[in-house]
């Protein structure tokens, strides 16, 4: 690929992600404020929800610790990557729950 287009993908791969992570969390937890008002949110989905910030942090923690301990990128090291993919495996699980038992019964 050449041209202005090539130019522009090059430079947008220099822009450090890491600040746009953290702003995506601000939408995330405003959509947890309004689940948390909303009376027919089924709470078993919410704490599916909120479980996933908590597999946020084990991941930040899990990456760190790759790097520092084994010099690698989690996902180059299997047992931190599965351990961290296991919390959001979790969440996922609480949130289908949730909505199947909300669902109204169709017999």
């Amino acid at each position: 690929m050449s041209g202005p287009l090539a130019g522009w993908l090059a430079r947008l791969g220099l822009v450090d992600p890491a600040p746009l992570f953290v702003l995506s969390l601000v939408p995330y937890l405003a959509f947890l404020w309004w689940a948390r008002q909303v009376k027919a949110f089924p709470r078993l989905a919410l704490r599916g929800f909120e479980l996933t910030l908590l597999f946020v942090a084990v991941t930040i923690v899990a990456a760190i610790v790759a790097q520092l301990r084994f010099g690698e990128l989690l996902a180059n090291v299997d047992p931190l990557h599965g351990g961290a993919e296991a919390f959001l495996t979790l969440s996922n699980l609480l949130v289908l729950l949730g909505f199947a038992a909300a669902r109204p019964r169709q017999d």
